[in-house]
């Protein structure tokens, strides 16, 4: 008999078992039946064909509509082109070399599962060398791995095709051993949830759509109580960790401060400003998430609570995820504090700090002396990138950290602030992000993060509009982009043109789109001896020296240069309120909060804002339902619900799992919300009485066999 720790090699072969484990991440059985299907087919229903992600392996089940067999003209051989279709949309096939079973069996009509990697040809879809399974044949033993009418549709990969994997997933079920659940008996009654046995059989072989229902439902728990232990394990020993309290100081530099704004705080800014301060006089970190929109504020708030810290004797850090934006960081911090961010500097106020820019390309001598001032203590407040946590950094006093676009800075990075507040102390934590995010995402990858919000826009914001441009449909419309760049400066404006690569590294290729991706380097000279000859351009990215970066950034917020060709360094912090347009070259190439943040760059005075997005993607494709999502809305909050729906299965778990299996695979952080609230509450109610799982071992082994170690590292130290 078979249980789930068993090694696939035994019971698959070692040629299959090794496939499963290099291209899929699974090697064990519990590993193969937790690879759920994707979706189920339905005998005589096609797949929907629109929503394919280019470079994805994809199964669909379709009709063959057009067969076409020729010599290729290049190279001596056999070329057969097949176009299939759901009924609505076509794709096509090409295969390569002369197979007479092929050409016999795939005619016209013919229906089966297509699988392969999905790549753009002459602007249309194409699967190269697809895998097939007809399911209309007369050939009992081609079919026989399904049951009844529903097909399941796997997560495939090359030489894995879906229909293999089913096989592989019958073999096992069929010696699978009935084994003690992991969920306590409790649980399993109270929600009137099925045993993993019984739903792991369904959810591969379901007999009806209800099988498949109460599956997941049973399914989906493992992952939410898997998550949900560590995040209360977590919180569980959080409680014994100490920090400085840091209490408000009557009369300190932050009621000056206060005295000096020359704007009135916003309502929320206020809210949120009243629970940091009233966090930063515990003796516990304080572990929170700011999220709001570019130009919400954020940075005031921020900057408060710092000056706060200031006021106790301690240290602050303000991390951002790149030099540009540390330097832009730094010079307006010290812009909004005036003289009473000059200390040690003739006509500094009384009370005041310092504030200290500290990166890794400084100048030497420079470089010197940001790290004597943040270990005398001398500096406040300490503005850098990763170099600020490097070993050669060291701190006097370090009472609270800054991480501004949570999303850019490494999950080891932020973990290694945890341990620099002074006397076995951690430091508070504010994370900010100009990507929100829905409550059940924070709920869920934030842990134990309060979570703040910034609603309301400053007064002086100017709505952006975003238009998707198709040129692989309308290839014109290229033009008119560089004649309306040329009517905006032409109004006394600037603008951005964003392109995803550099120009001066090996051109990655991007799925199965041929073309690499458009470089800084590559635009810039084309534009400024063609369309754009006539206006003054910049060039930004991040592998200029850093002194080179400011003086392009302080020509273009100068004036001296009318359009700035750039790649994602200007994605945050950088503000030009001249700047009114920006071009997004392959637009696809970018995330949606990417795009998101990209954009917030223009818009930023009292000129309404504009924003391009050029794709060569094809229309019907997920890819392309991202741009209309950027497209349909500005509202940042709505638009991470949209993000959340188009993305696929387990992404959310973050960049640290990139190539091992996932951890969440049918939870859904939008739809199960209330599943997700329960098993945070049991998950609480447990570690309270049992913090190391001792007396609840089915449960410490469920959290290893759903979230699996790089996974819960870095859920742990996020």
């Amino acid at each position: 008999m078979t249980v789930l720790g068993d090694k696939l090699t035994m019971l698959l072969g070692k040629s299959t078992a090794k496939a499963l484990g290099e291209q899929l991440g699974l090697h064990t059985v519990g590993d193969l039946l937790r690879h759920y299907p994707r979706r189920y087919a339905e005998r005589g229903e096609l797949t929907d064909i629109a929503g394919l992600e280019i470079g994805e392996h994809a199964t669909v089940m379709a009709r063959v509509e057009k067969v076409e067999k020729r010599r290729m003209r290049n190279k001596p051989g056999w070329l057969t082109e097949m176009v299939i279709s759901d009924g609505n949309r076509r794709v096509s096939c090409a295969f390569f070399g002369n197979n007479t079973l092929r050409d016999r069996e795939l005619r016209v009509g013919r229906i089966g599962l297509f699988a392969g990697k999905v790549n753009v040809f002459r602007k249309t879809l194409q699967l190269a060398n697809p895998e097939y399974q007809l399911l209309d044949s007369d050939d009992a033993g081609a079919v026989d791995d399904f049951v009844g009418e529903l097909i399941p549709v796997y997560p495939a990969a090359s030489g894995l095709p879906s229909w293999g994997i089913a096989h592989c997933v019958r073999q096992i079920l069929a010696t699978l051993e009935r084994e003690e659940d992991p969920m306590p008996s409790e649980l399993l009654a109270r929600y009137g949830l099925m045993d993993l046995f019984d739903a792991l059989h369904a959810v591969h072989r379901p007999v009806d759509r209800g099988a498949i229902a109460s599956a997941h439902r049973r399914l989906k728990w493992d992952e939410a109580m898997a998550v949900q232990l560590i995040f209360a394990q977590r919180r569980y020993s959080a409680v014994s960790r100490l920090a400085r309290a840091c209490p408000r100081k009557p009369g300190g530099l932050l009621d000056a401060f206060d005295r000096r704004l020359p704007f009135e705080l916003t309502a929320g800014q206020r809210e949120v400003g009243a629970k940091i301060e009233h966090d930063l006089s515990g003796q516990h970190p304080m572990n929170r998430l700011l999220q709001g929109e570019v130009g919400s504020g954020k940075t005031v708030v921020a900057l408060r609570a710092m000056l706060q810290v200031v006021d106790s004797g301690r240290q602050c850090a303000m991390l951002a995820p790149t030099e540009v934006l540390a330097a832009q960081h730094a010079r307006s911090l010290r812009e909004m504090l005036g003289d009473l961010g000059a200390a040690g500097e003739l006509g500094a106020a009384e009370e005041a700090t310092k504030v200290t820019l500290l990166t890794g390309s400084l100048p030497a001598r420079e470089r010197k002396q940001a790290l004597l001032d943040t270990a005398s203590g001398e500096a406040g407040i300490v503005v850098g990138t990763h170099a600020l946590i490097q070993d050669s950094v060291s701190f006097a006093d370090l009472g609270f950290v800054v991480v501004d676009e949570q999303h850019r800075f490494g999950v080891e990075q932020r973990d290694a602030l945890r341990s620099r507040g002074a006397n076995f102390t951690s430091p508070h934590v504010l994370v900010m992000t100009a990507t929100p995010i829905p409550r059940t995402v924070a709920m869920t990858v934030y842990g134990d993060l309060e979570t703040s919000s910034l609603r309301e826009m400053p007064a002086g914001r100017s709505p952006i509009a975003t238009t998707v441009v198709p040129v692989s449909e309308k290839p014109f419309w290229l033009d008119r982009v560089w004649q309306r760049v040329v009517e905006e400066v032409g109004k006394g404006h600037q603008a951005y043109v964003v392109c995803p690569r550099i120009g001066d590294e090996p051109p990655a290729k991007n799925g199965g789109d041929k073309r690499p991706a458009l470089a800084v380097l590559d635009m810039a000279e084309e534009l400024s001896s063609g369309p754009l000859s006539d206006l003054r351009l910049g060039v930004l990215h991040g592998r200029l020296p850093s002194d080179e970066k400011d003086a392009v950034m302080r020509d273009f917020a100068g004036g001296k240069r009318d359009v700035l060709v750039a790649t994602t360094v200007i994605e945050v912090g950088v503000n030009v309120p001249n700047a009114t347009m920006m071009v997004v070259l392959d637009a696809e190439r970018f995330g949606v909060s990417q795009l998101h943040q990209l954009r917030g760059r223009v818009g930023r005075g009292d000129v309404p804002g504009l924003c391009l997005l050029v794709t060569e993607v094809p229309e019907g494709t997920s890819t392309r339902d991202r741009l209309a999502a950027v497209e349909s809305t500005t509202d940042g909050f709505e638009l991470s619900r949209l993000d959340l729906e188009l993305r696929r299965e387990g992404d959310i778990l973050g960049s640290a799992q990139s190539g091992s299996r996932s951890g969440l695979k049918l939870l859904s952080l939008l739809r199960d919300e209330e599943v997700i609230a329960e098993a945070r509450a049991r998950a609480q109610e447990i570690v309270a009485d049992d913090p190391a799982l001792g007396n609840h071992l089915g449960l410490a082994h469920l959290v290893s066999a759903v979230i699996d170690t790089d996974s819960a590292e870095y859920l742990e130290k996020t």
